[in-house]
């Protein structure tokens, strides 16, 4: 039997997916991998741009947007980079601008920090029909890619584009969202609308909500679920290689406490920047064992606190040995890292007399108010801290309730 190109490349994508699960649970696939298995038919007739970084892998570890560009299924046009950009190729508050990707020949448009109107003219002068987003979330609302994710749908809106947004796992699960909720007066670009600090959501649920609750109007909306996922599963039970999102993300047991250390990034201690197990190691200069001492006597759930000692390579401390702790996470199903990064912040204050916050009042902007700082500083407690949000964060549980994708 005769079969052209494009049907050989259906065969291949199909025969690539993973074989059923021997344990009556079905196989793991991605929004892109049922989207290619579908024949691209959502894209049907489309000039197509995608908004991607090098997350946006297939569990063979290529790149979509490789693989798009050789399949004639589709008609990818244009790529747009986030921060970082697609190729990841910047650090943190960076991107690469506009160029012609080298691999592709493809047109790549930079997003970082451009929303509304300027970002829409983006799309208007690339001249795709549907904007696709694929990006590798990590579940906390100061990681910048869900408000990239918002300010594209905004701004696809306003040009007159689809939006379809290809779904991938939260890798710290979707069983609970935890943490305060945002309030609006303090929205930047890591906190656009008054969503949980850990929102137990993955991208297609977000863009979901997004559509309904905060978008001055809906856009064109299509998502492409996952099969195979459960609000339970952590990253590994996906089985798709971890490429880090950003290049203070190296693995997924990062993203596992970074909706709680790095809110660390709000004070004089260092985060972890600058070594190799970033927003693990939490320290400064004057710091000593009974840190380590003072958290491990708060028996909190699902974690350990080695008393530690590191000298960053970049950011701050650069180039001096410094002491805190590293945090070890022994049962990830019973840890919660919102809670956790209080009572580190709080033991940290009371163990350390050097401890202070940014001036620019940078915990405000990722803690969504200025209530965990100012009743830090009044001496409130873990306990007082963490129970002062409770109200406002069981009302997002029920609104985001009716946007969940999985079971």
């Amino acid at each position: 039997m005769h079969l052209s190109r494009r049907n050989l490349l259906a065969t291949a994508t199909l025969a690539a997916a993973p074989a059923p699960s021997p344990h009556g649970r079905a196989a793991f696939h991605t929004g892109f991998e049922e989207l290619t298995a579908d024949g691209y038919r959502l894209l049907d007739g489309q000039r197509t741009g995608i908004v991607t970084n090098p997350t946006g892998i297939t569990r063979d570890a290529r790149h979509i947007v490789d693989v798009m560009h050789e399949d004639p299924r589709v008609r990818l046009t244009a790529v747009f980079g986030p921060e970082h950009g697609f190729r990841g190729t910047a650090q943190a508050g960076g991107s690469e601008g506009r160029f012609d990707d080298p691999e592709t020949g493809l047109p790549v448009y930079d997003t970082y920090l451009k929303s509304g109107q300027p970002l829409a003219d983006v799309f208007t002068a690339s001249g795709v029909d549907t904007v696709v987003f694929d990006i590798q979330d990590v579940g906390a609302r100061f990681y910048t890619y869900i408000w990239t994710l918002y300010d594209c749908m905004e701004a696809a809106r306003l040009a007159g584009k689809r939006f379809v947004v290809l779904d991938r796992p939260n890798p710290v699960t979707g069983r609970a969202a935890r943490g305060p909720v945002l309030h609006k007066e303090f929205a930047t670009f890591v906190g656009r609308q008054p969503i949980a600090q850990a929102h137990g959501m993955t991208v297609a649920e977000l863009a979901r909500l997004f559509n309904k609750e905060f978008l001055a109007a809906p856009v064109p909306l299509e998502t492409v679920r996952m099969t195979g996922w459960r609000r339970s599963d952590f990253y590994d039970a996906s089985r798709l290689p971890w490429v880090p999102p950003s290049p203070n993300m190296p693995t997924a047991d990062t993203a596992l406490v970074y909706s709680g250390t790095c809110m660390f990034e709000g004070t004089n201690l260092s985060e972890g920047r600058g070594t190799t197990r970033p927003f693990e190691l939490l320290g400064a200069e004057g710091v000593d064992g009974r840190w380590a001492a003072a958290v491990n006597e708060l028996g909190l759930p699902g974690v350990r606190f080695r008393e530690a000692y590191f000298a960053p390579t970049f950011s701050k401390f650069q180039g001096t040995t410094v002491g805190g702790v590293q945090v070890h996470v022994t049962d990830r199903a019973a840890y919660d890292p919102v809670r956790t990064g209080i009572a580190l912040l709080v033991t940290a204050r009371k163990v350390w007399s050097g401890f202070a916050w940014r001036p620019d009042d940078w915990i405000d902007k990722l803690t969504g108010s200025d209530r965990v700082r100012t009743m830090i500083d009044a001496g409130a407690g873990t306990d007082e801290v963490v129970g002062a949000w409770q109200r406002e964060l069981a009302a997002f549980r029920r609104m985001r309730e009716g946007y969940l994708l999985y079971g």
